[in-house]
């Protein structure tokens, strides 16, 4: 028991560290287990543990929302897999979205609070930064579902879950390879508002950590 004990503590004193590996094996195991398995879709568990770490990270004692999002996320996603077919347009996803994007704001939260620059602050940048590359890459999904075309694929299905995240990061790097491209107007809207607040979101990290670290030094 003590030893359990001393692991939560471990975990909660690096809670943004845990999530950031979280969110590197999602990035790196998903492609590997999808050529593994051509039945099992990875990026639903994935996504599933990801919200789990994200709650278990930012959420406070005092703050129920997160845990309670975290519920109906499994149920909905219980009743789509029992089901089989689900009448809206996956409402798991939406709590998903809901719930990650509120544990992305807390965790940028963290990063400009006064402090040392510490190990623990730059997890929780990255972790706000790569945890919105995946929320915008759920919501094209999603979109694409609503619209179907909206990204140039023939039909709904041929846009997958794994090509939207793709796109996202493709998109929020800058890149822009060219394989995918937006073509609906709400799909180019929200290309943009990653686009341009990836860019934002850069330039307010770096003021504010370099900020913080003068007056560390002084």
């Amino acid at each position: 028991m003590h030893h359990i004990r001393t692991a939560i503590a471990l975990c909660h004193r690096n809670r943004f560290a845990v999530l950031f590996v979280s969110l590197v094996v999602t990035i790196g195991a998903r492609p590997v287990l999808k050529m593994l398995s051509y039945t099992w879709n990875p990026m639903r568990f994935f996504l599933a543990l990801i919200l789990l770490v994200a709650i278990v990270s930012s959420a406070r004692e005092r703050d129920r929302s997160l845990p309670l999002l975290g519920v109906a996320f499994l149920i909905l996603r219980l009743y789509e897999i029992l089901v089989g077919h689900v009448p809206i347009l996956h409402p798991s996803e939406a709590v998903w979205v809901i719930a990650c994007t509120m544990v992305a704001a807390n965790t940028f939260r963290q990063v400009l609070l006064p402090g040392v620059v510490d190990r623990e602050r730059i997890f929780a940048a990255m972790d706000a930064y790569i945890l919105s590359a995946i929320i915008f890459g759920v919501c094209y999904w999603v979109l694409n579902q609503a619209w179907p075309g909206s990204f140039g694929k023939s039909s709904a299905e041929s846009f997958t879950q794994n090509d939207a995240i793709y796109f996202s990061f493709v998109t929020i790097a800058t890149l822009g390879y060219g394989d995918i491209v937006p073509t609906s107007d709400p799909a180019r809207g929200l290309v943009i508002l990653e686009a341009v607040g990836a860019q934002l979101y850069l330039t307010i990290l770096v003021a504010r950590l370099v900020t913080l670290y003068e007056r560390e030094k002084g």
